[in-house]
């Protein structure tokens, strides 16, 4: 378990405020909206507070998820669970000893960006064209949804890996 969980909360914060940008008429908004047949109007009314809120969730689910991912001394906790959850074990003192070797390994922002961009390439990418193919959206949708969600998590991966913390275990 970090022992910084809030940056979870934090990193769910990325693409809210990548979106703000991302999606404003100056920026690829416009685009946005002539491509799925909106006008302002059509944006009047809706409940931002629960929007905006959901959006924060699932912000965090995907930073949870993606922790896993970008860190990869999470890889080496899940294979030793569940010895290394009893106190003392020899499970938990490999686990502590490999830790104080290898666990600044591959912690950098690059590094965590890196690997958020081959999330989106590999994983994203290919739901966001799947339903638009399906919906007889064009490349535009596609190219705007997954340029957005390229540039929050390849943020959010990078902050996670430089700053989520994971201490001893005891």
């Amino acid at each position: 378990m970090p022992t910084n969980f809030w940056m979870f909360f934090v990193t769910a914060l990325i693409p809210l405020l990548i979106g703000f940008i991302w999606y404003n008429p100056k920026v690829f908004g416009r685009t946005w909206m002539r491509v799925n047949g909106f006008v302002e109007k059509d944006l009047e009314g809706g409940n931002m507070a629960m929007i905006l809120g959901l959006s924060f969730v699932f912000g965090v689910f995907i930073s949870v998820a993606l922790s896993t991912i970008v860190i990869h001394q999470t890889g080496v906790f899940q294979v030793m669970m569940p010895g290394i959850a009893e106190s003392g074990s020899v499970a938990q003192q490999q686990f502590n000893d490999l830790m104080a070797q290898y666990g600044t390994a591959h912690r950098s922002f690059g590094h965590g960006a890196l690997h958020g961009g081959f999330v989106v390439l590999i994983f994203v990418l290919p739901i966001i064209a799947i339903n638009a193919l399906f919906e007889r959206r064009g490349w535009k949708y596609i190219c705007i949804h997954a340029g957005y969600w390229f540039v929050s998590i390849l943020l959010m991966g990078g902050v996670l890996c430089k700053y989520l913390d994971y201490g001893s275990l005891s």
